[in-house]
């Protein structure tokens, strides 16, 4: 996502510097943009301060997408998910209080946790499992980052925007920590199994990336967000199943679906929600915006995306 928004502030006419420590990114993604005397990057962990420092001071926003991604990657390295999660969002609002600077804040839908009212609005009541239950960790600190950005805000009136994003998928996007749609996508164009955790029946509504990168974008333009909370997401509800079955037939592919039990494919006890999906209300009447793409081109967008991966002899896996 990183690199979609920046090649979107790049367009707009912005100076755009990235810091990222490359943990779960590419670079593959931004070498395009490295020609443009606009782009800078900084390979580094956003929980150093001493260069978020020096980076604050020479911007004037500052959208704090840096997180522990993955499902995966979230059970087997619950420390990482903690720390990452507050500390980076602790330094970076620390540095844009210092400097005065307008932060948009990447949240998500998991804070959401167990609700069953559809679909979810941003004054939803939330409910999540037990802490013994370490998926829970990333839902927690991603509440926790939104307490204290909205503390910011409200004690010294540092403009801070939060947006909730659901499932957000499109090209570049890795599933090497279990994003489920690239996931689907590498296995069909292996000729693997395509693997469905759980039943299958589980829904989700899976946004696309140049959609959620203009949402992100007109938010970052609207005085009215400020202070806020926004749900970014699409409303095109599909069950894990049925988007199996849509990416084998878009791509072509002989692999079989096969069921994997949650506990084989995480650990004992894992908890899982049936459905997951956004009101897009309150950011319809601020910007105006909406999702346009439907999730079939979305899709072909991948599929093209690691085709081209695979004529160019890279490792898709």
């Amino acid at each position: 996502m990183g690199s979609h928004l920046a090649e979107r502030l790049l367009k707009a006419g912005q100076t755009v510097t990235i810091i990222d420590n490359l943990s779960s990114g590419q670079y593959a993604n931004i070498q395009q943009l490295e020609m443009n005397p606009n782009f800078h990057v900084v390979i580094e962990d956003i929980r150093n301060a001493q260069v978020m420092d020096r980076l604050g001071s020479e911007c004037d926003v500052i959208y704090h997408l840096a997180a522990a991604v993955g499902v995966e990657k979230i059970i087997s390295q619950p420390i990482d998910t903690i720390e990452i999660n507050i500390g980076g969002a602790e330094v970076v609002l620390k540095t844009a209080r210092r400097y005065r600077r307008k932060v948009l804040l990447a949240s998500t839908s998991e804070v959401y946790g167990k609700g069953v009212r559809f679909p979810f609005t941003e004054d939803d009541d939330t409910l999540m499992g037990p802490t013994i239950r370490n998926r829970w960790s990333y839902a927690a600190t991603k509440a926790i980052d939104e307490f204290l950005a909205l503390a910011y805000h409200k004690e010294v009136g540092l403009p801070v925007v939060i947006f909730r994003l659901f499932n957000t998928v499109g090209p570049r996007q890795s599933g090497q920590y279990g994003m489920v749609l690239p996931r689907f996508v590498q296995a069909a164009l292996s000729g693997k199994p395509i693997r469905v955790y759980g039943d299958g029946e589980q829904s989700r509504c899976f946004g696309n990336v140049y959609d959620v990168v203009e949402a992100i974008y007109g938010l970052s333009e609207s005085p009215a967000a400020v202070g806020q909370v926004i749900n970014i997401g699409s409303q095109e509800e599909v069950s894990i199943l049925e988007l199996a079955k849509r990416v084998k037939a878009r791509a072509g592919s002989s692999s079989e679906i096969v069921f994997v039990p949650y506990e084989q494919a995480y650990d004992s006890g894992f908890e899982d929600f049936r459905r997951r999906v956004p009101g897009i209300s309150k950011i319809q009447s601020m910007i105006e915006w909406e999702p346009t793409t439907q999730l079939d081109e979305t899709i072909d967008q991948i599929i093209h995306y690691y085709r081209e991966k695979m004529n160019d002899g890279g490792n898709i896996s």
